[in-house]
């Protein structure tokens, strides 16, 4: 299986953060998508990109918060985060590019 290129616009760029460490743990990968995806998309794009099999796809929204940027207030993006866990014996090395 191929990856389609419209699957490359779906995940956006793995999350690395102290929570998401610990979350790849436990077979877990965290990775920043885009807010329209869902989660059969999110799967057949994970699986067909990296050639992983997957167990679940959890996602959450955090919202942007308002933040002042050079004293002007703004606003950061909203961003959709899916924690996708993987089955046994697969893995993806994040530190890693495409």
């Amino acid at each position: 299986m191929s990856a389609k290129p419209e699957q490359y616009d779906v995940i956006r760029r793995p999350v690395i953060t102290e929570k998401a460490t610990m979350a790849s743990e436990n077979g877990a990968v965290v990775f920043e998508v885009s807010m329209d995806s869902t989660k059969p998309e999110i799967k057949a794009a994970v699986e067909n990109v990296f050639g992983v099999k997957v167990k679940a796809v959890n996602t959450t929204i955090t919202k942007g918060k308002a933040k002042r940027f050079r004293g002007r207030p703004g606003v950061r993006s909203d961003v959709k985060k899916a924690y996708v866990t993987l089955e046994d014996g697969n893995t993806i090395d994040v530190s890693t590019g495409l």
